[in-house]
Formats: C-alpha cells, structure tokens, sequence
C-alpha cells in the first residue's frame, strides 16, 4: 500500500530543517512531491552548538541536563513550524498526510559505547501538527552492535534502481559528516561515513569570517591547499578501517589546524573532505562507474571539481541533475525510513552499519 510520508531533517550542519514529501510503499518510491525549509535563526544555532558541546558529557541517550532541555524543545518548534509552513504552502491537511518521519538533530553519536542521542520531543510534535509521527531510527542498531549511521543508503538504493544504469554506482552524501552508498544490483549494499564533510570547513569559516558557509566554494577556489597538512590529516586511523564504520560530527575537530589564510583554509578543508571520500576506494568491492552527489556539499562547485579529480575516472554528476534533490534527499528518506520502520522493513544491513542482521527501527508517536 503507497503512503504518503513527509520526512524531516536536521543535519549536524546545523543549517535548519528541510521538509519534503514522498509517495512510497517503503520499497518503491512511487512520487517524488514538494519539498520546503526552514532555517534555524542565528540564536538557535548558537544553542545547538552549545548542547554540541555539552552532549560530550552525554552517557544516558535520555537525559537532557544544562542547555540540552532548552535545545530539544527549540528543535521541536522549529519543525512543528516548518511542517506547518509546508502543509500550508502546498495546501495540504494532516489527514492527508499518512506519517511523518523525524529525525531530529543529533548531538551525540558514539556506537562504540552503543550510545547515539537525537534531540526532538515526537510525542509534542505529533500533536502540535496532528499528524503520527515515527521517531529514533538509530537506538536499535545502536543497541544491537550496529553503528547506527548511515540509516539514507537502503533509500539510495531505491533512488538507483529506478535510474537502470549498469552498476556498481556510488551516492556520496556531504552533510556535516559524508557518506557513501555502494550498490551494485539488489544484493550489494555498502555503506560507510568517509569523514569529514561540511562541518570542518563550516566551523572554520564561522570562527574566520562569521559566516555558516562557504557558498558554493567561492573562496576554497582562491586558496592554495597546504598539502602537508592534508597528507598528515590523510593519516587518521579512521580512514584505513574497513566499512561499515561512522562518525560523530566532532571527531576531527580536534585536528590541529594551522594559521591559514581564510582561503587556504576554506581550500585545505575542501580539499580534505573530498580526498577523505576518495580514500573509501580501496576499501569497496569495486571501483563505481559512476557517482552521484547529494546533500549540501553538491552545492560546493569547488568541491564537485576536486571530488571529479579524485574519483576519476569515474563519471561524478550531483543529485540535482538527475531530477533526484540534493537538498531535499535526507529528507525524503526519512520520509521512506518512517514507512519501512511502520512496516517492519529493514533500515540497517550489516554492510550498511555492521549491525548483525537486518534491522528494523523507529518508535511511533501519536497525536
């Protein structure tokens, strides 16, 4: 039976919410709709960096000492809004809408302690937009061994399915952490976080210029690479471990960084995202004829050019341009996660998040 979910994302970018809806049965994705966004204000950024900070005192999934109880019911309103901006927008009703997938805004996410926090309050949420609402898709890979990160690759694979190309084909998600999805037919699914994604250089240029981004690569294109420190940065441990494996949005920003320039900088960091997801070749079956690009990143014109570098020769293209969204696809897929978890479909495999079998998740929360 086709459903119709609308997913919500707030990724470790910090960047706001985006919304988007989708017709799905949980295996196929029979339509594509619209799709919205709401930005967090500079004062809820400021909020979130602060249980960022505070959540590394973390050691139980449910507490929410200090700013932490401030910062979930701020997560909440935001997307009680941005889901009552986007039902209006598209002149939809809550009864038209079967479920509603909501992630919420991690700030913690440690799978080796088995210990992974989203904040969001669901049960608030459903009943401030009257709409049932499917919450924590990571806890139950998490406590079973899985690493609980990335949840978006079993939506990938029905994304790529639908493309009829011949495989293997790479999707590389750049949000605040990247990922890749490695599907090769309908029986080869793999996963892994790649490192750093947008959080090292979006820190980097909050603390040189006071601005959330680099937008579209505009001043990573005017600096020079400090190619010693990436080669040392390239050294990191975490690179030469075997998939499946994930990240925690802070796990590099303890990497020191030298006194560059803020283009240097903003060149360098571009730099050692793009080479860190090239550094997940060796680790794969075999090398994708082709790779698709989504979320933030694929807006960053400079990165696309060295992720083209780095992965040649294989075809490199964005999400955009195959009328998927890169905005609007983690979105969408937790739109699809919320109608597999309603199902008891797996979210995780072990190749995606090394959990031991198939896994289904999310818990559902009623208006």
């Amino acid at each position: 039976m086709m459903m119709t979910a609308i997913g919500l994302m707030s990724g470790t970018s910090l960047d706001g919410v985006d919304v988007a809806l989708i017709k799905t049965d949980g295996r196929r994705v029979a339509a594509l709709g619209p799709s919205g966004y709401r930005p967090y204000t500079e004062t809820e950024r400021s909020l979130l960096r602060q249980a960022l900070a505070e959540a590394v005192q973390l050691t139980a999934r449910d507490a929410r000492p200090g700013v932490l109880a401030e910062a979930e019911r701020a997560v909440t309103i935001a997307h009680a809004e941005a889901v009552a901006a986007f039902v209006a927008q598209n002149r939809l009703s809550p009864e038209s809408v079967d479920i509603v997938g909501f992630h919420g805004q991690t700030v913690l996410h440690r799978p080796a302690e088995k210990l992974t926090v989203q904040i969001g309050d669901a049960k608030a949420l459903a009943k401030a937009i009257r709409i049932p609402v499917v919450c924590d898709f990571r806890a139950a890979d998490v406590a079973a061994g899985g690493q609980g990160a990335p949840l978006v690759p079993v939506y990938h694979r029905a994304l790529a399915q639908s493309l009829g190309r011949d495989g293997p084909i790479g999707v590389i998600n750049v949000g605040g952490v990247s990922n890749v999805t490695y599907i090769d037919g309908t029986d080869t699914l793999i996963a892994c976080d790649t490192g750093p994604g947008n959080a090292l250089l979006d820190d980097f240029m909050f603390r040189k210029l006071g601005k959330p981004f680099d937008c579209e690569g505009r001043l990573a294109a005017q600096g020079t690479i400090d190619q010693a420190w990436l080669a040392e940065a390239l050294q990191h441990p975490f690179f030469a471990k075997p998939a499946p494996k994930s990240l925690d949005r802070n796990d590099f920003a303890g990497l020191a960084q030298r006194d560059w320039s803020p283009a240097d900088g903003a060149a360098t960091l571009t730099a050692f995202t793009a080479r860190a997801i090239a550094s997940v070749l060796p680790l794969l079956p075999k090398p994708p004829q082709s790779w698709i690009v989504t979320g933030g990143g694929a807006r960053n014109l400079t990165l696309m050019r060295m992720l083209r570098e780095a992965l040649a020769p294989a075809g490199v293209e964005s999400a955009d341009a195959l009328g998927w969204s890169a905005d609007a696809m983690e979105a969408q897929a937790f739109g699809f996660l919320a109608t597999r978890g309603l199902k008891g479909l797996p979210l995780s495999y072990p190749a995606t998040t090394g959990v031991a079998f198939p896994m289904t998740g999310g818990l559902l929360a009623r208006p």
